[in-house]
């Protein structure tokens, strides 16, 4: 079938049973439950843009299969021009939600592009995997699904004193048995994100396979996808951050709640069609560097990070120009900052393509150095991008009316004494409820939260940064100076 439309998919939500609970019950219809229906219809947004006149030539490419249009965030690249399109259209999704909603449908496609791409990787031992990546990968293309992913295990104890196997492995996702038909997995993960909204999920290997003995390896090492809706799973929803405000009174949690949620596996029978790795730990280790899915992923990411960067520039702007104090340095240095921000994420997404390469899977791989420093560099400046906000916007984050304030009695009265020279008392409070629900609300929390943590630990990324950047000429240049007579 061609690229969905919004209404497509919105209907495969509604036609796949799946158990998903929420402050205690139990939700039936995800596009239709308050808190989470809003969610849905940003994500229908981005799949109608696929068949829009004028959009859908940039939004979609022609299936090798069936010859159809497909999403072209699924499309193979092999070229400059490829990962330029591709970059386009992931760019058009993301302004789509200014960059606030970080797990749109693209960057899983990526992922599965990626993995089926080097489908050797996964069926040098076992051809069946390599078989099951690639049509999986086809099948997710064809019917344009909408997938989300989990990767990290809950944990017990986090002190550097806990040695104890147990402290990883007992609440981790593990095989509890081999079948004929598949394995059964038991279990829970986090952080689903996209989850509920979502038509299957995807399952990575997790670092208990390091951990774990050796005689029990093999149950914490694979990697599989299933559909959201298969017997035994469940997803167990954090609060919804859209609270059943108006758009002017909440503009960003009232449109683009994508919903985090822990995932259950209750022995969940996964069809050995549908297993792309197991038992094999070193290979689920080494599957990120292997296939270059983290750096496909890394040019999804850092596309939408340029979104956000300008979005919240913009925003920062509109604010110093309503209240009339672009003149004050201090001002001037604090949005200078987020200029510097959009400036150097939008040259290091530049750079990942002037230096893009064939890999070993024939792929053009954008260079992951820079999308790395974007990446990490972006954990220090999005929370720093926030609190640019609240010291923009100081005592007028606090003081702000809502809609019904304006429709009410005192309407007249806030016309009076809130306006500027630049803006009518609703176009001020308008703009900066907008600014609250990015900097200060909950899901302006939820926002910066996500961003300090779902790239993976700074440090951690840190030290992969060392690890695949070559140091050597530049040691080598030190060599040269010291020896010059």
């Amino acid at each position: 079938m061609p690229a969905r439309t919004g209404a497509e998919y919105l209907a495969g939500l509604r036609e796949q049973p799946r158990e998903i609970w929420l402050d205690g019950r139990r939700i039936d219809d995800v596009t239709e439950f308050p808190g989470l229906a809003n969610g849905a219809r940003s994500i229908a947004g981005l799949y109608d843009m696929q068949r829009s006149p004028g959009v859908a030539s940039a939004m979609t490419y022609t299936s090798p299969t069936t010859g159809d249009p497909v999403g072209l965030s699924f499309i193979i690249p092999k070229s400059a021009a490829d990962l330029a399109r591709r970059r386009e259209m992931m760019s058009q999704w993301a302004h789509a939600s200014y960059g606030m909603m970080g797990r749109t449908p693209d960057f899983l496609n990526v992922t599965i592009m990626a993995m089926a791409a080097a489908g050797g990787f996964f069926g040098d031992d076992r051809p069946e995997f390599k078989r099951n990546v690639v049509n999986y990968y086809e099948y997710a293309r064809e019917n344009d699904l909408c997938l989300t992913h989990t990767l990290v295990n809950l944990q017990r104890n986090r002190a550097p004193s806990a040695t104890s196997l147990d402290y990883t492995t007992d609440v981790a996702l593990r095989v509890e048995k081999e079948t004929d038909a598949g394995l059964v997995i038991r279990g829970p993960r986090v952080l689903a994100t996209l989850g509920p909204l979502s038509d299957e999920i995807m399952v990575y290997p997790t670092r208990s396979s390091l951990l774990a003995r050796d005689e029990d390896a093999h149950k914490y090492a694979f990697a599989f996808a299933v559909p959201c809706g298969i017997d035994g799973l469940k997803f167990i929803c954090r609060e919804s951050f859209d609270l059943g405000k108006s758009h002017f009174d909440h503009p960003l949690g009232s449109r683009f709640e994508e919903m985090d949620a822990i995932v259950f596996f209750d022995d969940v029978l996964v069809p050995w069609e549908r297993v792309f790795m197991y038992g094999d730990r070193h290979k689920c280790n080494n599957m990120s560097n292997a296939t270059g899915q983290y750096v496909h992923t890394g040019h999804q990411v850092v596309t939408k990070n340029v979104a956000k960067c300008e979005f919240i520039a913009g925003i920062a702007s509109l604010m110093v120009k309503i209240l009339g104090s672009g003149d004050n340095l201090q001002i001037q240095g604090l949005l200078a900052e987020l200029v510097e921000n959009l400036e150097i994420t939008k040259a290091l997404l530049t750079q990942s393509e002037v230096n893009a390469a064939i890999d070993e899977w024939g792929v053009m791989l954008p260079d992951r150095v820079p999308l790395n420093v974007a990446r990490n560099l972006f954990i220090k400046m999005y929370p720093r991008m926030a609190e640019i906000i609240q010291l923009l916007g100081s005592s007028s984050l606090m003081a702000l009316p809502s809609e019904g304030d304006f429709n009410g009695p005192l309407a007249e009265v806030l016309d009076t004494y809130l306006d500027t020279d630049t803006a009518t008392a609703r176009e001020r409070v308008h703009l900066f409820r907008l600014a609250w629900d990015a900097a200060c609300s909950a899901f302006g929390g939820r926002q910066v939260l996500y961003e300090r943590y779902f790239q993976g630990d700074w440090m951690r990324n840190a030290a992969l940064l060392l690890s695949i950047y070559d140091r050597e000429p530049l040691m080598q240049q030190v060599r040269e100076f010291l020896e010059r007579e």
